[in-house]
């Protein structure tokens, strides 16, 4: 792509929406930082990231605002949210599909503000220590269908262990910060929600609050895995009075668990989904049931597939009973695509890399970074609309290629380092008062 006036306009149209949420100073110090990030090649530190830009003459102030300057997290969080509901509006269904994870990002000093020590298996890596130091986020995006499936982030927590809080924080579970981030996402979707995670959040703390919103809420349906022992039950039929006498009864009659899905009074069916890279038939039995996670009032739907290529079967249990079978394994699917998220994130936009050592430099700099990565995707469909798939062509080495990655689009924009250094170097311009010039002993004010 030779546009590069285009593309820089395009953008710093996108940096334009956070103007609302930062000073004038603050935003540009904001925008410096987002594009510095991408261009950024090596270490991304604040250095790193200013030398890449040429603006090396700007580090003190930078490095002043990532530690002093007026920085509302939450309303970066929502303007983001609304940037993406605005411009790629992510729809499964009627639903605004997200996910939900953690993921930790270790530092390896006790010096470092919110580290917690955490222990891991060595089933990853031999060489790994159990024992690790590290800040554990939770983490929320936006998932965008297709083939593949797009990652989004724009919310995130740091989650602190009770016995290592840091002075003046409070603790939360991870299940709660979940629950706020689903409100938040919620308050901002014209669609209802549609969370996706993993079995460590199919917990009574996160079910409970999304089916049971507050007053003028909207419920947030859910799509998660489901243990293979997990307490299914039978819908309980409403009567007049108990035959046994005694207390009415609470859950109806109990049924056979996933791993005993064969005893399920339900006929095997056919489908074909959109999975891990590629249309894929499965088959499935599907039951209508109550679940002890959600209560006995809540009508879930839980499915049992069978995937070719994979020998364990996915049990899955979603709230959104409107959703056919291959639309539940997709959207089940589509949640590792945030696995991928984090991947890029640590190893293309500087988590693992980070230098921040106080409270603010180190929740700013996580935020500055999943920020430009979901900007990063909103340029990607700005430029599939414009361009096609002519912006960005396939390898020659790779002619299979399929989907575009970070380091394509970071590709692109080092093409354009010069000019892009350009586009932030005269961001300073916009924020110097005008100078006043005296003629014949009366002011007069002239743009600088």
């Amino acid at each position: 792509m030779e546009d590069v006036k285009g593309l820089c306009s395009e953008w710093q149209s996108l940096l334009d929406n956070f103007r609302r949420v930062f000073t004038m100073g603050g935003w540009t110090r904001f925008a410096q930082w987002a594009t510095g990030t991408v261009l950024c090649a090596e270490e991304h530190t604040i250095t790193q990231i200013l030398t890449g830009l040429g603006l090396e003459e700007q580090w003190r102030n930078v490095e002043h605002f990532a530690e002093y300057g007026a920085w509302d997290r939450e309303a970066v969080e929502r303007q983001l949210m609304r940037l993406v509901e605005q411009e790629h509006p992510a729809r499964w269904g009627k639903y605004h599909p997200v996910a939900i994870d953690d993921t930790k990002e270790h530092r390896t000093s006790a010096d470092v503000w919110g580290t917690c020590t955490f222990h891991e298996s060595g089933a990853r890596s031999p060489n790994r220590a159990t024992t690790v130091r590290a800040h554990n986020w939770v983490v929320m995006g936006d998932l965008a269908p297709g083939r593949p499936w797009t990652y989004m982030p724009t919310a995130s927590r740091l989650y602190f262990r009770k016995s290592q809080l840091p002075t003046g924080e409070r603790f939360r579970t991870k299940t709660a910060m979940a629950v706020e981030m689903l409100r938040e996402v919620d308050a901002e979707s014209a669609a209802p929600v549609l969370a996706a995670f993993d079995g460590a959040y199919a917990m009574k703390t996160v079910i409970k609050p999304c089916l049971n919103p507050p007053a003028g809420k909207r419920r947030v349906e859910f799509v998660t895995r489901l243990r293979r022992d997990a307490r299914l039950y039978d819908p309980l039929v409403a009567s007049a009075k108990n035959p046994k006498g005694g207390r009415p009864r609470k859950w109806g009659t109990r049924l056979p668990s996933p791993q005993e899905h064969d005893q399920w009074d339900v006929p095997w069916r056919r489908g074909r989904a959109y999975v891990y890279g590629r249309i894929r038939a499965f088959r499935y039995k599907c039951l209508r049931c109550c679940w002890s996670v959600s209560g006995p009032e809540q009508i879930m739907v839980a499915f049992v597939f069978e995937v070719p290529g994979y020998d364990k079967l996915w049990a899955t249990i979603t709230s959104a009973a409107d959703l056919s079978a291959g639309q539940t394994l997709s959207a089940n699917s589509g949640r590792f695509r945030q696995e991928d998220g984090f991947r890029d994130h640590k190893q293309r936009l500087g988590m693992e890399e980070c230098r921040a050592w106080t409270k603010e430099p180190v929740l700013r700099t996580f935020q500055i970074q999943m920020t430009a990565q979901t900007l990063l995707r909103l340029m990607q469909f700005r430029l599939a609309r414009r361009f096609g798939e002519a912006w960005c062509p396939r390898p020659p080495w790779n002619l299979r290629k399929r989907h575009v990655s970070i380091l394509d689009l970071r590709r692109l924009f080092w093409k354009h380092r010069s000019r892009f250094s350009q586009v932030m170097s005269a961001l300073d311009d916009l924020r110097k008062p005008p100078q006043t010039k005296y003629h014949c002993g009366q002011p007069t004010s002239r743009a600088a």
